[in-house]
């Protein structure tokens, strides 16, 4: 079950009342993003700053219809607010939002509702309350980020929830452009396999490894990214929620590029000694989450259930759904699988009353689940998963190998990182057949590999810990940031 931490988060290091300092945080909306910048919230309100968390209209909306009205009323000192997204009606919490629309919109359309809530909170410090005194925003939204905190000469603090690989491959983007992307232009597919040695601090990595926007041909999504990322070097203090021992390579040789980089993670873990008080019951799950499948896991054996969760974002047809689902039942082993409403392109996510019959006595499905107590379950012996970050540092908290199908974006590094690099996973193949995922399920259950595996899942574990403790990187690299980033009144 969830790891317990012996030692205890010292909170409320820093000033208190009307003298707090008060820090807006606003992540991208998309609901990993999401994850990570609540995390961070809670620990800096522990560290004893103010908070207002900015969603946007209709993730709140989804937020209160998941985890019920009260859900989001906070406390005095950390309260919720929202800005339209410029897209959707946020009463249509059924809706489902397309990626590109939704990140152009939102980055077209946040600045002015962003400026004017600050304004509107600063005002508020007439009747006790602090004004604002840093942001923290999502780095998918630097621009907005650089404007607002110069516009209120306050710090102004990016959160890049990926990898600190796939962040130093848009750093050498146009060196990957020029020699690799354009020399090839339509006959990059052709070449998917080839080894990139273009950038510092990362080996053994091909082209089909990077970040997919450089050569899936969504340039659109890449050009986002990369207007993002240019703007990194005027913000006060760039979070990686990554720690440095998994990443250590990279990291050294990024300080050279963006001095201004903390890495600070898992966050997870970082986030676990807060005291049990009405902060650790503050959520962001925007799909209902199911606990049942917690007293289903305590009924079965120690290290023998596949869980299966391909994310918020990733979809597929309905034959891979179906492929994945007879390789699962046809390797007889427990499963626990979550299956959103909208997994499958375009229609319901429906399985073959067959495979419902035949995996009765071995398998659950649900909606959604709470991950973090699932991946540290004694029962879960593995993760079948897309590769989001997200979810990559969630398996490495819990310990547990990976059986990873990348869908798009940071995802292909992610998986790279976890099979070559840290050896804790395998890659199942794009074009999913039962065959191979029955295959690979009884080599990470049954096999030489799933055990060294699991070895080093949790060899990564211990080391996760380390870096979080009271003297660990993560630990330490959040206390600085607090005092020399976050507590500074920026000069003009």
């Amino acid at each position: 079950m969830q790891l317990e931490r012996e030692e205890k988060m010292e909170c409320n290091s820093v000033a208190n009342n009307s003298n707090k300092p008060h820090a807006v945080l606003f992540p991208f909306p998309f609901q990993s993003h999401i994850n990570a910048m609540l995390k961070l919230a809670k620990l800096l309100h522990c560290k004893g700053f103010q908070i207002t968390f900015v969603n946007t209209e209709f993730n709140h909306q989804k937020l209160l219809n998941s985890r019920g009205p009260d859900s989001l009323k906070g406390f005095r000192d950390f309260s919720f607010e929202t800005i339209p997204d410029g897209l959707i009606s946020p009463s249509d919490v059924n809706a489902i939002q397309e990626i590109p629309a939704l990140w152009q919109s939102i980055t077209s359309n946040c600045l002015v509702p962003l400026r004017n809530l600050i304004t509107r909170l600063n005002n508020a410090s007439a009747s006790g309350d602090p004004s604002v005194s840093c942001i923290v925003a999502d780095a998918l939204l630097s621009a907005t980020l650089v404007e607002v905190a110069e516009e209120f000469a306050i710090p102004g603090v990016l959160l890049w929830s990926m990898s600190a690989s796939v962040l130093m491959s848009y750093l050498y983007y146009q060196d990957i452009a020029e020699n690799v992307l354009f020399p090839l232009k339509e006959e990059i597919k052709e070449h998917i396999n080839m080894p990139i040695n273009l950038i510092p601090g990362m080996r053994d990595i091909r082209l089909r490894d990077l970040p997919s926007f450089f050569w899936d041909g969504k340039d659109f999504l890449n050009d986002l990214a990369l207007e993002a990322v240019k703007r990194f070097g005027e913000a006060s203090a760039i979070i990686i929620t990554t720690f440095d021992a998994l990443e250590r390579e990279v990291i050294i040789a990024m300080k050279s590029l963006l001095p201004g980089i903390c890495t600070i993670g898992p966050l997870q873990l970082l986030e676990q000694p807060i005291p049990n008080n009405q902060l650790r019951s503050l959520k962001s799950n925007l799909w209902k989450e199911d606990s049942n499948c917690l007293k289903w896991l305590d009924s079965k054996q120690p290290n023998s259930v596949v869980y299966v969760n391909f994310g918020s974002t990733t979809v597929m047809s309905s034959q891979q759904l179906i492929e994945f689902a007879w390789g699962l039942a046809n390797s007889k082993h427990p499963f626990l699988w979550v299956i959103r409403p909208d997994l499958v392109i375009g229609e319901a996510a429906v399985l073959p009353a067959e495979f419902t019959e035949e995996t009765a006595d071995r398998g659950i499905i649900s909606g959604w689940c709470p991950q973090e107590q699932v991946l540290c379950h004694s029962s879960t012996a593995g993760f079948l998963t897309h590769s989001g970050w997200n979810s990559t540092m969630d398996t490495i908290c819990g310990g547990v190998p990976i059986l990873s199908w990348p869908f798009f974006g940071d995802q292909t590094m992610n998986c790279r990182c976890a099979c070559v690099h840290w050896g804790i996973g395998m890659e199942i193949d794009n074009n999913v057949k039962r065959d191979e995922v029955e295959v690979i399920v009884r080599e990470l259950m049954e096999g030489e590999k799933g055990k060294r595996m699991m070895e080093k899942a949790m060899e990564w574990k211990k080391s996760a810990e380390e870096a979080t403790k009271p003297g660990g990187s993560s630990y330490v690299n959040l206390d600085k940031l607090i005092k020399d980033v976050l507590l500074l009144k920026k000069q003009v």
